[in-house]
């Protein structure tokens, strides 16, 4: 079992989005922590925990859409209710497609539990500049209307060409408390 008092982060998203491939970006410069990717995308079928040292714990949660397991709701709700020291949920958009009606079941999720959480744009290199902020505006203005736990502040990540991925670690180290450690290594 977890100490109780160690922060977690939860990272959701659609299968494909990029989840595993943006967690292994995340922490390519923690080489301690391990991260399975499968083979086939769209496979996690059960949620990983990744210990990053003692400082925190990054929940991986399946992917949900068209091949989502059936009992992901009950697992990713029963954690939710559940979730003592999840300090943010990190939810994940392609970038390439923008919001899609999957995306809003998630964000009915975490809007009914009323947890906090960030919107990510994944594979920010496959898509052009002019859709890419087509797919920004879009989502700030879904945010603004329609949600009370997003923050406004998205993030945009490419886990190929990296971008982005520094800001996002930074900000999974404020938010887990661990702020002043990392810039102290």
């Amino acid at each position: 079992a977890l100490p109780p008092f160690v922060p977690q982060v939860c990272f959701v998203g659609r299968s494909n989005v990029g989840k595993s491939s943006l967690i292994r970006a995340l922490f390519s410069l923690s080489p301690e922590v391990e991260v399975r990717v499968s083979k086939t995308p769209g496979h996690t079928k059960k949620m990983n925990f990744f210990k990053v040292g003692k400082y925190f714990t990054l929940v991986d949660m399946p992917g949900y859409g068209y091949r989502a397991p059936q009992d992901f709701v009950e697992m990713v709700e029963a954690y939710l209710q559940e979730r003592h020291n999840l300090k943010r949920t990190f939810l994940l958009v392609d970038g390439v497609v923008g919001l899609q009606k999957t995306d809003h079941i998630a964000v009915e999720m975490l809007e009914e539990f009323g947890i906090p959480y960030v919107m990510v744009l994944t594979k920010i290199d496959r898509a052009s500049k002019g859709l890419l902020l087509k797919n920004v505006l879009e989502i700030q203005e879904f945010v603004k209307e329609k949600t009370q736990g997003c923050f406004p502040q998205l993030f945009l990540v490419s886990s190929v060409e990296f971008s982005g991925v520094h800001l996002l670690r930074c900000f999974v180290a404020h938010v887990t408390g661990n702020l002043p450690t990392i810039e102290a290594s």
